[in-house]
């Protein structure tokens, strides 16, 4: 009965297929891992892009690139601006260390010499003395000298708590400027795979299509690509500094646009304005959005050489005007500094610097 019961309860045998039967069963398995796969990979594939698409992809992205190009820019400013109150904060702290040991130095060397001499009461010091109206006068001096010293005490007192508030200033500070720099590595980050994303989709035209999106590109943005030979504008700038900034720009033609440059070599659009109104010896703030705000704003109507022109909603694009419903300005990576019409782009508004 023993042996019955255990037998019961053993678990049957998994029967194994063999010969047709194994085979049939194998083709079954890699038949349906097969399907799988192919399901799979349908499910994830990229549907093929038209060359229209394409274009308007990469379009929207190099647009997307330009706006993060110019929020690192800002991101950039301000952690230089947090470095510098960083420097500037801690700098402060070390001088004023430096006065509270001195202090405390001189507040050590009284509490020796006090400590030495303490333990003689000053009338038993008076009685003792050969000389009390020296002694009497001495300790006249002996208590002006205390008031000072409570004084210094004082002072010392209020430089440690000064030291406490800047170093907690440079602790906040130090934070801002961990945030700042968390944020120019994400706006950095986007620049980049915008910019990544785009020339992948442009490596799946042909080298025909490719030259066909380039030139449409170019008309987009003023026409065929102008260099350092381009013809002068015939209108005048309304004064010298902006004779000057329009200068640099004729100057910066056929550089190649680089995001984050400023120059000499390279320039991203608001690079390039600020670089030619530094030119002019006035300082610009560093990108569209406060470029805008950098002068008195002008009409369409009333442009003059120099102006600054922004474009597309949300202000991320800049150009100088050079006269003639011209403009000078650093379009996109893959197009180098170039003159182009101001209609060839959404007007968001101008500003007139000086």
């Amino acid at each position: 009965m023993a042996a019955q019961r255990t037998s019961a309860h053993r678990k049957p045998r998994q029967r194994l297929f063999t010969g047709s039967a194994a085979r049939t069963a194998a083709s079954l398995a890699i038949a349906g891992a097969a399907t799988a796969t192919a399901l799979e990979g349908a499910a994830q594939a990229e549907p093929q892009l038209t060359q229209a698409q394409v274009k308007a992809k990469v379009d929207r992205l190099y647009h997307e690139a330009e706006a993060a190009t110019e929020k690192y820019n800002g991101a950039k400013e301000e952690v230089a601006a947090s470095e510098k109150s960083l420097d500037a904060l801690r700098d402060e702290a070390a001088r004023r260390t430096e006065r509270l040991n001195a202090a405390r130095d001189a507040l050590g060397a009284f509490a020796t010499a006090q400590y030495r001499t303490g333990g003689i009461d000053p009338a038993v010091q008076l009685a003792l003395s050969s000389d009390p109206d020296q002694y009497l006068a001495r300790a006249s001096y002996v208590d002006r000298a205390a008031d000072r010293r409570a004084a210094a005490l004082n002072g010392v007192r209020r430089q440690m708590s000064d030291i406490a508030q800047l170093r907690a200033r440079a602790e906040d500070e130090l934070e801002n400027l961990t945030a700042r720099r968390a944020e120019l590595k994400k706006q950095k980050d986007a620049v980049r795979a915008g910019l990544a994303e785009a020339q992948r989709l442009l490596a799946t035209l042909t080298a025909e299509q490719r030259a066909a999106y380039e030139r449409g590109a170019d008309a987009a943005h003023g026409g065929t690509r102008a260099d350092r030979g381009a013809p002068r504008s015939a209108v005048v700038a309304p004064n010298p500094r902006a004779a000057q900034a329009v200068d640099f720009a004729y100057g910066a033609l056929g550089k190649p646009y680089v995001w984050g440059a400023t120059g000499p070599s390279s320039f991203d659009c608001s690079g390039l304005t600020q670089a030619a109104w530094r030119a002019a010896g006035v300082s610009l703030p560093r990108t569209t959005y406060t470029q805008i705000n950098a002068g008195r704003r002008v009409s369409r109507s009333e442009l003059a050489p120099g102006d600054l022109v922004f474009f597309y909603p949300g202000v991320t694009h800049v150009g100088l005007y050079i006269g003639g419903g011209q403009m000078i300005h650093a379009p996109r990576p893959g197009a180098p500094v170039r003159v182009a019409p101001v209609d060839e782009m959404p007007f968001a508004g101008a500003t007139r610097v000086a």
